[in-house]
């Protein structure tokens, strides 16, 4: 049926909406000047009238989402609801001019909106796309995900610590103790091989419902590590037989 085709669920969530979402928020970001944050903008039409408030001096932050970087509607098959997200995943076109703001800082940030589900809630039976839950989960792969795509546009280390750290911590009001490996900052670390390539499997996602868009995608960047405010939270298998976690001796875990 209409309803398993991906292009006809692209054509109930026009861009338009979004940009005429995104003009109301400006607006009243202007008339009362409070500080707005534009979460996983997939409409590139909207860039200008950003860029524009921006230049405005208006209080104004806008976020994309991995998925909207690193998949294009021509490439989704129909039936495959695990793709649906609202908004939804646009044209290659649209997702190339994400890609250029997000260079050229008009975008301040990448975040997963991460959005878990059963399988039931998916559809992934039926394939209906207008029935099935929108949302993806990937927060697991957030990094390798971004520095896959942004790896073929020849963007390096830097722009995804600001991507993912430095400007996220900003908005929260953090970029004083969070987003940089400084001397006084919390001590938020990821230990991980940049060159090391694996295939998402199921026995490696650690969501409590494993499914996702990203699963058999081909990511290159193995996280093995993840130190929160100096406690070891995830230990790769790789690492159990190393030394790692006496380099910061972080006090109550000591290993």
């Amino acid at each position: 049926g209409k309803e398993r085709f991906y292009q006809n669920y692209l054509a109930t969530r026009p861009p338009e909406w979004e940009d005429n979402a995104i003009a109301l928020m400006i607006r009243l970001c202007e008339e009362f000047n409070c500080r707005v944050h534009i979460v996983h903008l997939s409409s590139a039409s909207s860039l200008k009238q950003i860029e524009k408030a921006r230049a405005n001096g208006l209080p104004l932050t806008v976020e994309t989402a991995q998925h909207y970087l690193y998949f294009n509607a021509e490439d989704i098959p129909d039936g495959k609801t695990e793709f649906k997200c609202a908004p939804p995943i646009r044209s290659k076109e649209n997702n190339e001019r994400l890609w250029n703001a997000l260079e050229q800082g008009i975008i301040d940030f990448v975040a997963t909106d991460h959005s878990p589900c059963t399988s039931a809630l998916k559809e992934l039976e039926s394939g209906d796309f207008l029935k099935a839950w929108g949302g993806i989960a990937s927060i697991q792969f957030a990094l390798p995900i971004l520095w896959t795509a942004a790896n073929k546009r020849g963007i390096g280390l830097q722009q995804i610590a600001r991507w993912l750290s430095r400007e996220p911590a900003k908005l929260i009001g953090r970029q004083h103790s969070k987003g940089r490996i400084e001397k006084g900052y919390d001590a938020d670390l990821v230990v991980w091989n940049p060159e090391e390539r694996f295939a998402v499997s199921e026995p490696i996602i650690l969501h409590r419902h494993k499914v996702t868009p990203y699963l058999h995608q081909r990511l290159k960047g193995k996280v093995v590590g993840t130190i929160l405010n100096g406690l070891i939270v995830y230990k790769d298998s790789t690492l159990l037989q190393s030394n790692f976690g006496r380099i910061i001796k972080p006090t109550g875990n000591e290993e």
